[in-house]
């Protein structure tokens, strides 16, 4: 019995570093979001800052469509059909929710949310948006991913070409529901006393969503983004990301390994589109922005899957390469006005031919730094 009690002592320090192993990631990610908003962003032009707040919504829309078209070998190409969903599910969340709470649609946060309408250090302590916002995000998350599910079940039965066409009708369907609805309710009294089907049925059909607050920010855009790269890490060096990328490989053969393949693409399809899900929450409170149909279409969904094409299908770290670089180069081609789109295609296809594999194939960037790292073999080994 003491054999097994000190046996049980010295597991503990392995049991602690394996512990602080798995938080120390997220630690840095809320560490370096923290900082980017704090620090970063009143050192930065509001051009800029905005052009820093598109990429992580980017990384988070290129990472997660990865996690389907990338792990698993499938093509989706109705991604932003799920960056809609969760765009006005959240965007619902917080105009009436904040209409209903505060009696307007005002922005109402702390420290963490301050937008370019507010001073840094001359604000006042409004109190709930804090709250209000992240809730809506992760509630248009999951919203996003039980149309995954309900989607994907039925579909990913398909394959190749088919799951294409399926995928890009859903994205449609959601645009056409949503150009149906009703325009938006601005009488605060009848806001106080529509029900909730009545507030899911206003919100702007084909002019857009407008009024929302301006909640979106670097502190919460780049916590996403950290946790949207710690779960496809963890996920692809996981047991269930390598039966993922055995469907990519080979599905007969997985199959015959006894992996249910369908399940699997579930899976992948959900988590993909929760992600999608809290992209479309970002990206619908931005300053500036109206929530509008027309910008979440299927043109909308081919730019994130020319991320992933971009990056290599199946990498991480170049669909988080492929976002940046597909993110600041139109930016800086604006000089070329007049040829900007010719020259922005020119070099996508000049990319697809010197390298159609992608920026970094199926390889990703740390698999470099542990090769070095690796002790070279010798001849007596």
């Amino acid at each position: 019995m003491a054999g097994t009690t000190e046996r049980g002592r010295d597991l503990q320090p392995g049991r602690a570093a394996a512990t602080l192993s798995s938080v120390l990631p997220l630690v840095i990610g809320i560490a370096a979001a923290y900082v980017l908003h704090t620090y970063v962003k009143p050192r930065l032009d509001p051009f800029y800052a905005k052009v820093l707040l598109d990429i992580g919504i980017n990384v988070i829309l290129a990472v997660s469509l990865s996690l389907v078209n990338g792990f698993t070998g499938q093509f989706s190409i109705g991604h932003a059909g799920f960056m809609a969903v969760g765009g006005y599910t959240a965007a619902t969340i917080t105009y009436y929710g904040s209409h209903r709470l505060w009696g307007n649609a005002q922005f109402h946060g702390g420290f963490l949310s301050w937008t370019q309408a507010n001073d840094l250090f001359e604000g006042t302590w409004l109190g709930g948006g804090d709250l209000l916002f992240p809730l809506a995000c992760l509630a248009g998350g999951l919203v996003a991913a039980g149309m995954g599910y309900v989607v994907g079940l039925p579909s990913l039965r398909l394959r190749g070409d088919y799951l294409a066409i399926v995928t890009l009708g859903f994205g449609e369907i959601v645009r056409v529901i949503i150009q149906r609805t009703d325009d938006v309710l601005y009488d605060a009294e009848e806001i106080q006393q529509a029900g909730l089907w009545t507030c899911v049925t206003h919100v702007g059909g084909a002019l857009g969503f407008t009024g929302l607050p301006f909640y979106t920010s670097l502190f919460w855009t780049w916590l996403f983004v950290a946790i949207t790269l710690i779960v496809a890490y963890r996920l692809k060096e996981s047991t269930h990301g390598r039966a993922f990328l055995s469907i990519r490989e080979d599905e007969i053969a997985a199959e015959a390994m006894g992996i249910v393949t369908t399940s699997y693409k579930v899976r992948a399809f959900v988590l993909s589109a929760f992600f999608a899900g809290v992209a479309g929450s970002l990206f619908a409170h931005q300053v500036g922005t109206t929530l509008n149909p027309r910008e979440l279409g299927f043109q909308k969904s081919f730019d994130i899957v020319i991320m992933v094409v971009l990056g290599g299908m199946g990498s991480i770290s170049g669909s988080v390469l492929a976002a940046v670089v597909l993110t600041v180069l139109p930016e800086v081609l604006r000089t070329f006005s007049e040829y900007r789109m010719i020259v922005y295609a020119l070099l996508l296809i000049l990319m697809m031919i010197l390298r159609p594999q992608g920026l970094l194939g199926l390889r990703e960037l740390w698999d470099a730094w542990a090769s070095r790292r690796r002790p070279k073999a010798t001849g007596a080994g």
